[in-house]
């Protein structure tokens, strides 16, 4: 098994925090049960540029469709692996993906390049992301030291912290998109390991875009969300759950309201 954790070895690091829930026993690092369902050529392409950034040194953490699979154990394949990197290490980063014999898509079709770098092989492309696409904020070292580290087919690599990838996500409730569904779907399989002062300070005036999401969580499925600390309510302002029992039935009935589809991992299981 190939580590790939090695550049996280920098002193200015801050030291990971308690391994959540999804990686088992404290101290081994478990494989994702979910990652034999990656085409080996889609998997071959986000390895080559892995070993690259190793080789130059580069820290980087994973997000997107995969650290969220990470968290709620359900793996949506975009085709595309998310790369978190400091602002100052970008241009390394992207170096990264040239020296593994991608291309900028740009090429292929035009993006922001303010906050994301897109290479690609084919259909199969990788990000860059040093900032948020609002320029809310910049990656910084907690979101590269924070995660927990886990094993995808081999490679040791650390994902980003659950709680930074939520607070990510909470922006991104556009006209033709949105997150809030792997946000709710976070919350559900983790809402008792989610560090939430952490998560309030880092939305800091952006709050209510959580109490939204933990209102209709709520209303989803009341038991679940008695997981989550009643002095998170409060300080939104919330009415915390009250205890009661269970209504799997409920549940599948509410999210079946916003869509029909299997969606809410609570409701499907």
């Amino acid at each position: 098994m190939r580590d790939v954790t090695s550049a996280f070895t920098s002193d200015r690091r801050a030291a990971p925090r308690r391994v959540p829930v999804v990686t088992g026993v404290a101290g081994r690092i478990d494989a994702q049960p979910w990652s034999h369902r990656l085409p080996t050529e889609e998997w071959e392409v986000y390895r080559g540029v892995m070993h690259e950034a190793l080789g130059l040194g580069v820290t980087f953490a994973f997000g997107g469709a995969f650290a969220t699979a990470v968290y709620t154990g359900e793996l949506r394949n975009t085709k595309d692996f998310d790369f978190y990197v400091l602002p100052s290490e970008r241009d390394t980063m992207i170096q990264a993906t040239r020296r593994a014999g991608l291309k900028d898509h740009f090429e292929r079709l035009q993006y922001d390049r303010s906050w994301i770098y897109r290479a690609s092989d084919g259909d199969v492309l990788v990000d860059v992301i040093w900032a948020m696409a609002n320029h809310r904020a910049e990656v910084d070292d907690s979101w590269l030291s924070r995660g927990p580290l886990v094993e995808i087919r081999g490679e040791r690599i650390r994902a980003i912290p659950i709680e930074e990838l939520i607070w990510s996500k909470l922006y991104v409730l556009q006209r033709e998109r949105t997150d809030w569904g792997d946000v709710l779907n976070l919350i559900a399989a983790q809402a008792g390991s989610i560090d939430w002062d952490h998560l309030l300070a880092r939305l800091a005036d952006d709050t209510p875009l959580l109490a939204a999401t933990l209102g209709v969580f709520a209303w989803l499925t009341p038991s679940r969300a008695q997981a989550i600390p009643v002095t998170v309510w409060q300080q939104l302002g919330l009415r915390a759950p009250q205890p009661g029992p269970e209504y799997h039935a409920d549940t599948r009935a509410r999210a079946a309201l916003i869509d029909s589809r299997p969606w809410f991992r609570p409701a499907s299981g």
